[in-house]
């Protein structure tokens, strides 16, 4: 089992990476498909089924899906053209995706919120349709946004295809059992045996300038966030609260009089920043997802600025190993909120972040593994219930708090000796049985939870 460090993280746009992210996405796959038809086409339809119905305005599944028809993609995403094309289609109710010429689509008609039909493969599904001059459906595909802006057609998740087809990697460990075995039989570290994987695909330039490239994007939306004022977009009224934080912790410093405990403020404002930049539709990494987007980011900011002695050439090391985690838990239960609540997105970014963070301290394999374990297990249950489909309410401050979880599980694992009761495996799996026992209306549907409790309106 090989997850690359670039497909666990993803540089793309906000809120949501199965939602937003996934849908255009696969709508890129889709004009792929129609560029290689031997058929004329004239029009496009599409329809949203499960989670990405009942939440897709919420998560702008619309937008996102009607820009991926339109030909764009997450990671180039450019948003002053992206408004351009949305104003001109409302009045010219065309797409011109490059190589197809123009095709009929009305928003109005052509893009359906199918509340009421479930498609088998996942709770996100969403069937693209291209017509005729008659407008009779001429190419018809399902695809499925399976987590973390993976996609995957209806063939390919009944056909089981694995997420890695490439050549064979020097550690392909598939359970963290597998992963402690082979640092143990290879004298290497987690990072090491992460590194050597990418390496053999993509080379050490590849993978040197590609992680710097993902943490610029991560620090650079840290800040960002840390500087901007103002409402988020949705209706919710919820205002950015991270620059306020951040000037009042900046106002602080010099005072001596701060409580211990004030550094949860601080990886929570970093974690907070992210996610308010996420709400807004601004670049964020997914990591795994966008909803989880800010605990990552928001501990290795607090390594980089807060832990002595910390060094920017560990960077790397707590990425590898934050993304060797990360595939175990989308390898061996799931990345989505849709699929197994929110256990599964912040649960596992704490995770990754956790496990990461302890690598960069100094730990040895059993207590990154412990780390790890100790961050997801304390996230067992939690549902995705956010309001009114927004990634907002509980999504932003739960990223703070799932830092903070991250911090707390790797400093209790450096204080150990990596032997523990309750294995990373044991715990991965017992949060797939948990998502697959919990309620629709907790993952990811807004139809239970916090979703129906709190005025919205």
């Amino acid at each position: 089992m090989f997850l690359s460090v670039f497909e666990m993280f993803k540089v793309g746009i906000g809120p949501s990476s199965s939602h937003t992210m996934g849908p255009m996405v696969a709508a890129a796959r889709f004009l792929e498909m129609m560029r290689a038809s031997p058929f004329q086409f004239s029009g496009l339809r599409a329809s949203l089924h499960g989670s990405l119905a009942f939440t897709g305005v919420g998560h702008a599944t619309d937008r996102a899906t009607i820009l991926g028809l339109a030909g764009f993609v997450p990671d180039t995403y450019d948003h002053d053209r992206a408004e351009q094309v949305l104003v001109d289609l409302h009045t010219t109710q065309t797409l011109h995706p490059d190589g197809l010429g123009p095709l009929r689509f009305d928003a109005k008609t052509d893009l359906i919120f199918d509340y009421d039909t479930q498609l088998a493969g996942h709770a996100n599904g969403m069937i693209l349709m291209a017509t005729d001059a008659q407008g009779d459906v001429t190419l018809r595909q399902v695809f499925y946004s399976i987590g973390g802006g993976f996609v995957m057609t209806e063939e390919e998740l009944a056909a089981g295809k694995a997420t890695d087809e490439g050549a064979p990697v020097p550690y392909p460990f598939k359970s963290a059992a597998e992963m402690l075995e082979m640092t143990a039989q290879s004298g290497k570290t987690i990072a090491q045996m992460k590194q050597a994987n990418e390496e053999s695909r993509g080379g050490a330039e590849n993978l040197k300038s590609g992680t710097k490239r993902l943490w610029q994007v991560m620090s650079d939306c840290i800040d960002r966030g840390l500087e901007t004022e103002g409402t988020l977009p949705g209706g919710l009224s919820v205002k950015r609260r991270a620059k306020g934080i951040h000037d009042a912790l900046i106002a602080e410093r010099g005072m001596n009089q701060s409580a211990p405990h004030t550094i949860n403020d601080w990886m929570s404002v970093y974690a907070m920043a992210v996610n308010e930049e996420n709400a807004a539709g601004g670049q964020v990494v997914t990591a795994p997802t966008n909803g989880a987007a800010g605990v990552l980011p928001a501990t290795l900011r607090y390594y980089l600025d807060h832990v002595p002695g910390a060094s920017q050439a560990h960077v790397q090391d707590f990425l590898l190993t934050a993304a060797a985690i990360g595939g175990l838990v989308k390898f061996n239960a799931s990345i989505s909120g849709a699929e197994a609540g929110c256990q599964a997105e912040v649960g596992s970014a704490a995770a990754m972040a956790a496990a990461g963070l302890c690598a960069v301290m100094g730990g040895s394999p059993q207590q990154i593994e412990n780390a790890a374990e100790i961050a997801l297990e304390h996230h067992l249950g939690m549902t995705c219930d956010p309001v009114r489909g927004l990634v907002q309410v509980p999504c932003i401050e739960r990223n703070g708090l799932g830092a903070i979880k991250a911090v707390s599980a790797a400093s209790l694992a450096l204080r150990g000796d990596g032997t523990h009761l309750v294995p990373l495996d044991a715990c991965i799996e017992t949060m797939r049985q948990t998502g697959a026992d919990m309620s629709e209306k907790y993952k990811e549907t807004s139809l239970g939870g916090l979703a129906v409790n709190v005025p919205n309106c």
